[in-house]
């Protein structure tokens, strides 16, 4: 603010306000949802899993197969077309193509739910370890995503909430490898694609909300470093 000259007969100076200057808005980052294409790209990229466990029931391994990678082509041109994010229209075809290609190779069923065993098994050591390791996965890359490093490590509060978070997501693939890999030895390939479905988005929902409310929890609450105003 400054002083205007006063006009004659006026008693006292009068201010004007100076408009502050805009400062740059912040970088937006899409969040972890946006990136999978939303709700409906959750949703579509489960339908290849989907086609091959009724095409494999009602018909057998090689027309289940057919129908699954067609899917998945089908579904990739749909997201892009829809100009959704392209990465994982590709990841998931990809996937596709792979469990394909290993259930053909070992003319089971049973093979085409392999990659999704081993990759519960791989993620659920990574969070259990990094709990372990008190560098808590979960948020290690929610703020990778974001670009905003790693400095609330330093706050107790978030380092807890990550930690549960994590601890979440280590209960979540170790269910999907108990369950999943019980019947994969059992050769229950009808029951394996099933629970396949509903232990995939439902439980990955499930871990991504306890993930929300430990950190907004934590967020909600003063660092306790933090000067009292």
């Amino acid at each position: 603010m400054r002083a205007v000259p006063p006009a004659t007969g006026d008693a006292e100076p009068r201010t004007e306000e100076i408009a502050p200057v805009d400062e740059p808005a912040e970088r937006e980052f899409p969040t972890i949802l946006e990136q999978m294409g939303g709700i409906e790209g959750m949703v579509v990229s489960t339908i290849p899993v989907a086609v091959f466990v009724v095409v494999n029931i009602v018909a057998s391994l090689q027309p289940a197969l057919i129908a699954s990678l067609a899917t998945g082509v089908a579904v990739a041109i749909y997201r892009i077309v829809r100009r959704q994010p392209l990465q994982p229209a590709i990841g998931g075809l990809f996937a596709v193509g792979v469990a394909a290609f290993i259930a053909y190779k070992t003319g089971e069923a049973r093979g085409f739910y392999l990659p999704g065993l081993i990759t519960s098994a791989a993620l659920g050591l990574a969070f259990l370890v990094s709990v372990i390791v008190r560098w808590p996965l979960a948020g290690v890359v929610w703020h990778g995503i974001k670009g905003e490093g790693q400095s609330w490590r330093e706050n107790p509060r978030m380092l807890r909430a990550y930690m549960w978070a994590s601890v979440g997501w280590t209960i979540v693939f170790a269910l999907r490898l108990v369950v999943q890999g019980f019947l994969y030895n059992a050769d229950a390939e009808t029951l394996l694609g099933i629970a396949r479905l509903a232990m995939g988005y439902p439980l990955f929902g499930l871990a991504l909300l306890g993930t929300v409310v430990a950190v907004n929890r934590a967020n909600r609450t003063p660092h306790p470093t933090a000067p009292t105003q």
